[in-house]
C-alpha cells in the first residue's frame, strides 16, 4: 500500500554537546524529529513530507539539503526573505535535557499564512502530522487557518495525528494554550499525549480522566504515553497496553516521544495493530535515548522486521 505523511512544524538548527567542549550542529524539531523516524520504517512506495518554512540564507539551504538527504521532501517548505530557522542548545544533566531557544525571528511562525498552499499539501497526502509545538509558534490568525485546513482535511477523511507536546514557554497565556490544544485535538482523528503532560496542564487526576477528556472531543483514537508505565491505547472500542522497553543507560531523553510517534504511525500505517505498532515504537524510542541529539542514524536503531 503507497501512501503520503505530510508533517507540519518547525525544523530549528540543533547545538549539542561535543567532546572537548565543543557543540555539534544538527536539525531538529518534534513534528520534524517525527517524520525522520516514520521514514526509516516506511516502505520505499511511501513519501515523507515536511510541511514549513525557512528563509532564504546559507543555513536554510542547508538544512533543506540535509532534509531531502534524509529522505524528506521540501516542496512545501516555504522559502521567506528576511527569515531564519531558529536555533536551540539542548543542555543535559543525568540524561534528562533542557533547552535554549532563539527562535523569535524563526521563518516557520509563517509556515500556516497561505492556507490555499496548506490545503493543496494536505490533499496530496494521505496521514497529517501537527503538534501543540506547531500551533503555539503561530500567529492567532494562522492558527485558525491551520485548523481550519485540518478539519477541511478530517472530513475528507485523512487520519491526522495530533501530539499536543505540551510547552508553557511557548504560551503567552495558559488558557488560550488549553483552549488551542482542545482545539488541535478537534481537528484530529489519532491523539497522542504524554499523561505527565495532561495532569499537569489540564489538571487530569489520572489516565482515565485524560482519555474520556479526549474522546469527549470527539477523538477517534488515542495513544496516551506514560513514560516508564508504557502506553494506553484506545482505538474505537477497542482497548490494549504497550509497556515501555528497559534501558539500562540514558543518554539523552531528547526525541523520545517524537521517536516514538514516527516509528509508531510508520507501523500503523503499514498494517500493523496498535498495540503492536506501540510495542515496535518503544523499542525505537529505547535505542534513541541511549544516543546523543534528537536524531539517531539508522544503524543505531532497532531492524524494520
Amino acid at each position: 500500500m503507497t501512501g503520503r505523511l505530510l508533517a507540519i512544524g518547525e525544523c530549528m538548527v540543533e547545538l549539542m554537546q561535543a567532546d572537548g567542549g565543543l557543540l555539534r550542529k544538527g536539525y531538529a524539531g518534534d513534528t520534524f524529529n517525527t517524520a525522520y523516524y516514520a521514514r526509516q520504517y516506511l516502505p520505499s512506495d511511501w513519501s515523507v513530507d515536511y510541511l514549513s518554512a525557512v528563509g532564504t540564507d546559507t543555513i536554510s539551504d542547508e538544512m533543506l539539503t540535509f532534509m531531502q538527504g534524509h529522505g524528506i521532501g521540501t516542496a512545501h517548505v516555504a522559502r521567506i526573505e528576511g527569515r531564519s530557522p531558529g536555533l536551540y542548545m539542548i543542555h543535559l544533566k543525568d540524561g534528562e535535557r533542557s533547552f535554549s531557544y532563539w527562535r523569535s525571528a524563526s521563518a516557520a511562525r509563517l509556515l500556516a499564512r497561505d492556507g490555499d498552499r496548506l490545503r493543496a499539501a494536505m490533499e496530496a497526502s494521505d496521514l497529517i502530522v501537527f503538534s501543540g509545538i506547531t500551533l503555539a509558534i503561530l500567529p492567532p490568525e494562522d492558527v485558525e487557518t491551520l485548523l481550519a485546513e485540518l478539519r477541511r482535511a478530517r472530513a475528507a477523511g485523512k487520519r491526522i495525528a495530533f501530539d499536543p507536546n505540551i510547552r508553557p514557554r511557548l504560551w503567552d497565556d495558559a488558557g488560550r494554550m488549553r483552549a488551542t490544544i482542545t482545539e488541535g485535538a478537534r481537528a484530529a482523528t489519532l491523539v497522542m499525549p504524554s499523561l505527565d503532560d495532561e495532569t499537569t496542564h489540564f489538571g487530569d487526576a489520572g489516565l482515565e480522566e485524560t482519555i474520556a477528556r479526549y474522546r469527549a472531543l470527539g477523538v477517534a483514537d488515542l495513544v496516551v504515553k506514560d513514560g516508564a508505565e508504557g502506553a494506553t491505547l484506545v482505538f474505537g472500542e477497542e482497548r490494549s497496553h504497550a509497556p515501555s522497553a528497559k534501558v539500562e543507560t540514558i543518554v539523552d531523553t531528547t526525541s523520545a516521544g517524537d521517536s516514538f510517534n514516527g516509528a509508531f504511525l510508520a507501523r500503523l500505517a503499514t498494517g500493523a495493530s496498535p498495540e503492536d505498532a506501540a510495542r515496535f515504537a518503544a523499542n525505537v524510542a529505547a535505542a534513541v535515548i541511549q544516543h546523543h541529539g534528537a536524531l539517531v542514524t539508522r544503524d543505531k536503531l532497532p531492524a524494520a522486521d
